[in-house]
């Protein structure tokens, strides 16, 4: 009995040890500070591929539920997201926008801007074009990534700031059900006790019910889309109990209406998250590939 136990014992050893030593496809550096706010830095962390790099960037929105903390960056890496993207040559930058234990949604909204403007003044460090840059999420920072890619702004070419210098546009968006619509969730709304905090730093108690319709309008990204956007993929499970899948639907047809390009894939079954969502991240990179990566055409001499 005793020899039994410790050969189990031996066996969990030797599968932690395996577990420890698991070769990835990048190199990470944890805590990089890409902006700071009130004296506090705002984090991010850089997935750098082993092998050759493809020479792109994705900008990945670290949020769940509106916070940022390490969890939520596991959270990502158990999904495969860094694995199946740095495999692909990607340069992955998982910015954390803050959490709304401290900031609102605009304020959260602002600090991804400085990251993507943080990413373009730093490109050429990382290997990275920045005029092809991608940006996910899932969630909460989906929501984020959504909002930021409708809301873009462009740069003043004599700011102060060389960050600011330079525009918050990126070249296409894909993400995982993400809220995009306060006013209408499902056909009715949504918990204000879940995104009181995000609307108003000190949650919805005091404002009047115009104020709170301002806001929620104002953080929905399906009801800012004014013109055509840069192409869009929407990955939803139909079975999501969190974040309806008309959330999904509803980002799409705003996108297709203002003349721009929106894709959903509905994932049967699918919950908030479900447990092959590693499938659908490898089909976003597909996706991915084809809107970023560039083709150069030599021309035939004349002649």
């Amino acid at each position: 009995m005793k020899r039994a136990i410790i050969c189990i014992l031996w066996l969990a050893m030797a599968g932690w040890f395996a577990a420890a030593q698991e070769v990835v496809p990048y190199d990470v550096k944890e805590d990089l500070i890409y902006s700071e706010v009130h004296g506090t830095g705002l984090l991010m962390d850089l997935y750098i591929p082993k092998e050759k790099k493809n020479g792109l960037g994705l900008i990945d929105v670290v949020s769940g539920a509106w916070f940022s903390d390490r969890g939520k960056i596991n959270d990502h890496r158990q999904a495969g997201l860094y694995d199946v993207f740095c495999s692909k040559g990607y340069t992955v930058f998982a910015i954390r926008p803050g959490s709304v234990s401290k900031y609102g949604g605009e304020e959260m909204l602002q600090h991804v801007k400085r990251g993507i403007r943080y990413v373009k003044v730093h490109a050429a460090d990382y290997g990275v074009d920045p005029e092809r840059l991608g940006i996910t999420g899932a969630s909460a920072g989906a929501h984020l990534a959504t909002l930021a890619v409708v809301t873009a702004e462009d740069g003043t070419p004599d700011a102060k700031n060389p960050l600011d210098r330079l525009s918050t546009r990126v070249k296409a968006a894909g993400v995982f059900f993400p809220p995009t619509d306060f006013l209408d969730w499902n056909g009715g709304r949504p918990n204000f006790d879940r995104i009181g905090y995000l609307l108003f730093p000190g949650g919805i108690q005091g404002h009047s019910e115009d104020e709170i319709n301002a806001q929620s309008e104002k953080l929905s990204p399906a009801r800012r889309v004014s013109g055509p956007t840069p192409p869009f993929l929407l990955i939803h499970g139909d079975a999501d109990d969190m974040v309806p899948l008309q959330q999904s639907q509803k980002m799409v047809a705003a996108v297709q209406a203002a003349g721009g390009s929106a894709e959903l894939i509905i994932k049967p079954g699918g919950g908030h998250p479900w447990p092959t969502i590693r499938e659908e991240v490898v089909r976003l990179a597909d996706w991915f590939d084809k809107q970023l990566l560039v083709t150069h055409v030599v021309a035939a001499p004349a002649g």
